[in-house]
């Protein structure tokens, strides 16, 4: 059970910026604002009207420092999730459902019974069968009660702009727009950058030289006992260079390039307090043309056969994916990743099809070089 509550949106939002946390934004100011309407609703005379808060804009614009503070402030019960979490919790119970009459619902209504307010960090919608159940699952949702506060990089007329039958994920835009309150953070400066000491976790390794991280290793162990065995990740072996009780060291194509998921990504921040990956080449490649059969993703609904032109994939877009999703469950866990690459971390990923989601990794590196990461009071309550 919770015993502390932050301050309210707009006085935890003035004491940063007197603090030196933040510099003043206009932009940022507008949303606590929002956020702290949104409070007031929710422990005022008429919670049941409330609305909820939706803020988009670019990386590192202090999105998710203001919905973590809205969240710690709440005396309601509440929920604080990345969105692929969500959904991957979404799709879990879903399979357990199966067979009852509108499981949608039913899953509504259970999320319903002990969360108030669902906080959602970086709500952005790639995959056709996350954008098939959420028009539905949202409109459930909010009518059972639940209120939404999200985060994401685009507007709600934005998301999954370019998908595939979009117009089967048009309810959820709907409704995303009638229940909350959509509120532009975009001040121009990308807070990750400053202020802050610098505290190195990336490095560019030159041909011939010895790898820096067998030092940070060291380091980080200890006088702890260290192993080279495979370690047990889902239902596979992770091959590893080290690992210790508490840091786990690995190679780009062991951790990112075999079939794991961001579910094995989550075991392995349950597991260790620093994670070191090397062997990083320069990621993203000329885009190729794709083709998918028409109608894979359809089910039982009849449609048009044929083939249908895909988005331009890049040829090594898969683990260039699942080091996004590292990437953001080291983040949003406050779990130091320590890397070593063939590149610059400014070049990392230089072209292909993931160059948009990639802006926000690549500012989320960047944050990883400073000190204060990994000491972010969100997860002490």
């Amino acid at each position: 059970m919770r015993t502390y509550l932050g301050p309210p949106p707009l006085a935890a939002y003035r004491a940063a910026i007197k603090q030196g946390d933040f510099h003043p934004d206009e932009a940022q100011h507008q949303a606590a604002q929002a956020l702290q309407a949104c409070h007031d609703a929710l422990h005022g005379p008429s919670p049941d009207a409330t609305t909820g808060v939706y803020l988009w804009g670019p990386v590192g614009r202090g999105k998710t420092w203001l919905m973590d503070s809205f969240q710690r402030s709440l005396d309601v019960p509440s929920r604080r999730q990345h969105f692929h979490h969500f959904m991957h919790w979404v799709h879990r119970r879903l399979f357990q459902l199966t067979g009852t009459a509108d499981p949608l619902l039913a899953l509504a209504r259970e999320l319903a019974e002990d969360t108030r307010v669902l906080c959602f960090d970086e709500l952005f919608v790639s995959d056709i069968g996350d954008a098939m159940l959420l028009g539905r699952l949202l409109q459930a949702m909010f009518e059972q009660g639940v209120v939404l506060v999200a985060t994401s990089n685009q507007p709600p007329r934005q998301l999954y702009a370019e998908g595939y039958n979009r117009e089967r994920f048009l309810p959820a835009v709907d409704a995303l727009e009638r229940f909350t309150r959509v509120v532009a953070v975009d001040g121009g400066q990308d807070h990750r950058l400053h202020p802050g000491r610098a505290h190195q976790r990336f490095w560019t390794r030159q041909a011939g030289q010895p790898s820096v991280l067998g030092e940070v290793f060291t380091q980080l162990n200890g006088h702890r006992p260290a192993s080279d065995e495979a370690l047990p990740l889902g239902h596979r072996q992770l091959s590893v260079v080290r690992r210790g009780e508490k840091a786990l060291w690995c190679r780009y194509a062991e951790l990112c390039e075999q079939p794991f998921s961001a579910v094995d990504y989550i075991a392995l921040c349950d597991r260790f307090q620093a994670i070191l990956l090397g062997d990083i080449p320069a990621l993203g490649s000329p885009q190729r043309e794709g083709r998918i059969a028409r109608g894979t993703e359809d089910g039982v609904e009849r449609v048009a056969a044929g083939d249908r032109q895909l988005p331009a994939l890049s040829v090594n877009d898969n683990g260039v994916r699942r080091f996004i999703a590292l990437v953001d469950e080291c983040y949003d866990r406050q779990i130091p990743l320590y890397l070593e690459a063939e590149v610059p971390l400014e070049q990392l990923y230089r072209e292909g099809y993931l160059a948009f989601p990639f802006r926000r990794t690549l500012s989320r590196l960047q944050e990883m070089q400073l000190q204060r990461f990994g000491h972010c009071p969100r997860y002490r309550d």
